[in-house]
């Protein structure tokens, strides 16, 4: 049987780049039991309340859901335990004193299958206020409108 190639999208954390202003991103590894897996194969997880923090140099991602495989026995997993994280050392370091820094956080982004290992994508995050939400919605919209304008005028011109 052939292995797995490319990129499969398991869950995203839509709400996350509302909430966040995005400084820096990374790939890590997810130790992940059988159960869990095949639950993630199957399409359904949830990063909503999710995060990630470094304790005794190594990362973890806790509170994303991954449901219990519906075939699962007694080996089945709890749904929102810690999970571990791979990352390399350096990386590890880097985030360490971003976070200890003050302001940043380390949410999830995605979770994907990349040739078929579990991957998580972790953003290197700084919480935004009220204001600058609107504000970022307001410019997303601004900008909707000058390409349907600029969509509208093409069509008419030609």
């Amino acid at each position: 049987m052939p292995k797995e190639q490319g990129q499969k999208v398991v869950a995203t954390n839509r709400k996350a780049r509302h909430d966040y202003t995005i400084e820096d991103t990374f790939e890590a590894g997810l130790v992940l039991m059988g159960t869990e897996v095949k639950s993630l194969r199957a399409g359904r997880a949830s990063l909503v309340d999710g995060y990630a923090f470094i304790e005794n140099g190594e990362a973890w991602l806790d509170a994303v859901h991954i449901p219990e495989y519906t075939q699962g026995t007694w080996t089945n997993h709890s749904p929102r335990r810690k999970r571990k994280l791979l990352m390399h050392r350096q990386e590890i370091l880097k985030l360490t004193s971003k976070v200890k820094e003050g302001g940043f956080t380390l949410i999830p982004l995605s979770i994907y299958f990349s040739d078929g290992r579990a991957k998580v994508e972790l953003a290197l995050a700084k919480g935004k206020k009220e204001y600058d939400k609107r504000q970022a919605l307001r410019e997303k919209q601004d900008t909707r409108e000058a390409a349907r304008a600029i969509r509208t005028k093409n069509r008419l011109g030609e």
